[in-house]
């Protein structure tokens, strides 16, 4: 056998073990990701002559880079739990429904706008897990609750959970996000027609979707541009929430107008809703725009928020057979400025607001919501650790490289631009994540696009959108759902249905992608 054959392969070894076992096997991505860790390790120091060195540098990396998405993770599930214990969560989503009587118009409001602001600042299952019940309360079967809640959001996976997705983008590819926010924005607000659509069908057949295209293209149109304006102009952890939220506004005024041809429905009884007023529900994500605005756009504040920044610096290294990193800064983290901190204040102010109107029914909330934060993160926080070293080791070997060359002289530079954004999916499908997806492939698909010639922004635009897309597709999500709906191991019909629906907007980003560089 060719031994450019047998390097190639060797290199690829880790990725396909890590979708193996996850697919295979269905392994979670800590186990799965701590295997294909352990296998780079040694494949590193045996076949592509990395040394302990080596090793310890992009170890080293990568606990910058993993400690970067991190800190926006843990501090996203402490701030949906603040809100969820408070029952702010649960009044947003009974009141949207209660303004029209139209199905179609109910299922977008709950399943693609309200979904899509959970993905915005919570993401990791949680909206389908809090969505798919709603539905199901609203007379819907449990298949479709399952399939809207999923599809709706998965134009807002990338810059939702305060960008954590977009953010693994930057750290592995090492690009800025202004370089790379404006074609991925552009991509998936366009996308966002497609996840709208598909809840619209799903919910009512084509009678319902015919009927909501008015809504459709002016709330997605709405929710597009305003994620593509707050990520290009440096914002991108804001980007799904903040899109989210003006898609909200939008769509209460559309069913309210005259436009609209359903009638409203009586109001919900204050009965037991806690919060009982859905200002006051709203006020926590208010909170969180303002703080996370103010940080961003003053710009004594930002420099004072700055201020302390944790970086080392990294020697050069090299491996026996000639490939090398140069010397280089880790991952800065700003400490006090960094998204997670936002979203720490954001949370601690609103936690402070709901306990002194009375919506904390225990007196240990406090101690309640970092425990559930740190059950839900535990996985996820090892699975990323394992993940990006497995990342960092296989950039410092020259091993993603030596896959992106394999690939690069499998498909010609006119072709691949339709491949880019299903590797994308693929990765998200198998390991039930976005940012997995970008930490694994991010890097590959850079190296490719150079190879090739290709826009990397373009390319790299199709893989976080084909992985947004593609994650609410994930075995792994689809459980948490169907969890939730009394549909626990019956998720093999679920997950067949979706895929047909949910490679539709795949499709269109690959041709969308083919599209921008046929002429370059």
């Amino acid at each position: 056998m060719d031994l450019n054959l047998i390097n190639w392969l060797l290199a690829l070894l880790p990725v396909l073990t890590v979708l193996l076992l996850m697919v295979g096997l269905g392994w979670g991505g800590s186990r799965a990701g701590l295997a294909g860790f352990f296998i780079v390790l040694i494949l590193s120091l045996t076949v592509f002559g990395g040394n302990l060195q080596l090793a310890a540098v992009a170890i080293g990396k990568s606990l910058f880079l993993a400690v970067d998405v991190l800190y926006i993770v843990w501090m996203a599930l402490f701030f949906y739990n603040v809100t969820n214990e408070a029952g702010a969560v649960a009044l947003i989503g009974r009141s949207l429904p209660r303004l029209t009587s139209d199905r179609a118009a109910q299922s977008l409001l709950i399943s693609w706008v309200f979904v899509s602001l959970l993905q915005g600042v919570g993401g990791f299952g949680v909206p389908v897990a809090v969505v798919a019940p709603l539905l199901v309360g609203l007379g819907y079967t449990a298949t479709q609750s399952v399939i809207m809640a999923a599809l709706g959001h998965g134009w807002a996976v990338t810059f939702g959970s305060l960008g954590t997705s977009f953010v693994a983008l930057t750290a592995v590819t090492g690009l800025a996000g202004e370089a790379l926010a404006h074609d991925a924005a552009l991509v998936l607000g366009l996308a966002g027609f497609f996840s709208g659509g598909l809840v619209a069908f799903v919910s009512a057949g084509w009678s319902g979707f015919l009927r909501s295209l008015p809504m459709l293209l002016i709330v997605g149109a709405v929710m597009g541009l305003t994620q593509w304006w707050i990520a290009t102009n440096g914002m991108w952890t804001l980007g799904s929430t903040s899109g989210a939220l003006a898609g909200a506004v939008v769509g209460v005024i559309y069913v309210l107008s005259p436009l609209h041809s359903g009638k409203s429905q009586a109001p919900p009884a204050a009965g037991r809703d806690r919060p009982r007023s859905i200002a006051l529900a709203l006020a926590a994500y208010v909170i969180l725009l303002v703080l996370a605005f103010s940080a961003n756009l003053i710009l004594p504040l930002q420099q004072l928020l700055d201020s302390l920044r944790v970086q080392l610096e990294f020697p050069a290294v090299a491996t026996s057979f000639g490939w090398q990193v140069p010397a280089e800064s880790g991952r800065g983290i700003s400490v006090f400025g960094h998204a997670g901190a936002i979203l720490f204040y954001a949370g601690a102010s609103a936690f402070l607001l709901y306990r002194r109107a009375g919506y904390y029914e225990s007196a240990s909330v406090w101690r309640e919501i970092w425990a559930k934060a740190r059950r839900s993160a535990s996985k996820s926080t090892v699975s990323i650790l394992a993940l990006v070293a497995m990342a960092a080791l296989m950039t410092h070997t020259g091993m993603t490289q030596i896959i992106a060359r394999g690939i690069s002289e499998t498909f010609s530079a006119e072709f691949y631009p339709l491949v880019a954004p299903f590797i994308g999916a693929l990765g998200a499908f198998m390991t039930g994540s976005n940012t997995n997806s970008n930490v694994v492939f991010g890097a590959l698909q850079q190296e490719t696009a150079t190879l090739l010639a290709l826009s990397v922004p373009v390319i790299l635009a199709g893989q976080t959108a084909g992985a947004s897309l593609g994650s609410v597709l994930a075995p792994a999500k689809v459980i948490v759902g169907c969890s939730t709906v009394g549909l626990a191991g019956q998720e093999g019909p679920v997950i067949r249905r979706m895929l047909i629906l949910g490679l539709i907007p795949v499709a269109f980003v690959a041709f969308f992608t083919f599209a921008r560089l046929a002429g370059s």
